[in-house]
């Protein structure tokens, strides 16, 4: 199997396309990442950090690795996303996670793809989808899939920034296609619409200014300066990659597993809040929203809450004032003082009458 009936495989399989690239060449994307790490942008990801070493280039992690097969999907929303943030009441999930999770779904066609491709040539394979430590993104503007914007996501002319990304590396000797260049120009709209102006510079990302880290890796409070730009982004935020002009070009995803599901296409901030564990998983079984867990996930739509300026949400926040969490109880805290301030403080002095507990009054006093 050569390099063009591979690609011609991987598009029977379902892929919106594949590209190749030499994933032992020198590149340029080890040295930026270890500058990233090394001013602390990852946040608290640490296994950025643990893996540095490997992540850095593709041969580190797989010396006998000699080309890399780039796939991606297209999961093109059919709405504007940035027009779900002015339904204050209701949450916002990023596109990706409003239906089954990629990662499962990419890595079985990928394997397949991988298996065929190696009883046909006799080359050894590694297939992988965001799971270990490999930069697809700079594989991808490598093998041409795309290139790598100003807001360090991949950007296609024919797909604009909605791809997931799945690498197959291999011992084989395989036909690179050309890179692509980058179509940015001047362009700023990636950068200009951030809420929390997480890029100090094109092609440079903060981590810990994201919400898509702060509502998805981070594990603690959200820090209070980041609670109202959050809006009511309860997991991940599209905002980059909805406003890029690239989108114009955009499709819809043709594959049926991401559409959204409709209970997670503008889910009620009230219905969300009174989730126990066992409903949780229950709304978000094979979502990639899963894995935060209940709790990171409550503490994100009790800050939405907060921002929702819905004085209906009151009551909500009030009963998670006794949440098991003391996440949510800390979050449950901060929302109320933004819906009521003075049934807070009024809920603050009854509770804080009978309460000896130094943890709840250290939550109140914050929030005041």
């Amino acid at each position: 199997m050569d390099s063009e009936a591979l690609k011609e495989h991987a598009r029977a399989a379902g892929f919106t396309g594949a590209r190749i690239c030499r994933a032992d060449e020198a590149w340029a994307a080890g040295e930026r990442l270890a500058a990233f790490v090394g001013a602390g942008m990852h946040g608290t990801m640490a296994w950025m950090e643990e893996t540095l070493a490997r992540r850095r280039h593709p041969v580190n992690m797989w010396p006998d690795a000699r080309s890399a097969v780039v796939v991606a999907m297209n999961y093109g929303p059919g709405i504007d996303p940035l027009s779900l943030l002015e339904r204050k009441s209701e949450g916002v999930i990023s596109v990706y996670a409003q239906n089954a999770d990629y990662h499962d779904l990419m890595k079985k066609r990928l394997k397949r793809l991988a298996r065929a491709f190696a009883e046909a040539t006799g080359e050894d394979v590694k297939v992988f989808v965001d799971t270990a430590p490999l930069m697809e993104k700079p594989l991808a503007g490598k093998a041409g899939m795309g290139w790598q914007g100003k807001h360090t996501n991949l950007v296609s002319r024919d797909y604009g920034s909605w791809l997931f990304l799945g690498v197959m590396l291999t011992t084989a000797d395989l036909v690179p296609d050309p890179p692509e260049t980058d179509h940015c120009g001047s362009c700023r709209a990636c950068l200009d619409i951030c809420p929390t102006d997480a890029f100090p510079a094109p092609y440079r990302l903060d981590a810990r200014r994201c919400i898509s880290y702060l509502t998805i890796e981070h594990k603690g409070p959200i820090p209070e300066e980041f609670r109202a730009p959050m809006g009511n982004r309860i997991y991940g935020c599209d905002d980059c990659l909805a406003v890029c002009p690239w989108n114009k070009f955009a499709a819809v995803a043709k594959e049926a597993a991401f559409h959204p599901r409709p209970e997670l296409k503008g889910p009620l901030l009230a219905e969300l809040a009174a989730l126990d564990d066992a409903g949780f998983r229950q709304v978000f079984t094979a979502s990639p929203v899963k894995r935060i867990g209940r709790d990171r996930l409550v503490r994100n739509v009790m800050i939405a809450i907060g921002n929702s300026q819905d004085r209906d949400l009151v009551p909500v926040a009030l009963a998670r004032l006794d949440d098991a969490s003391p996440l949510v109880r800390g979050m449950a805290v901060w929302a109320l003082m933004r819906l009521d301030p003075q049934a807070a403080r009024r809920e603050a002095v009854r509770r804080l009458a009978g309460e000896a507990d130094p943890g709840v009054i250290a939550e109140w006093v914050r929030a005041a």
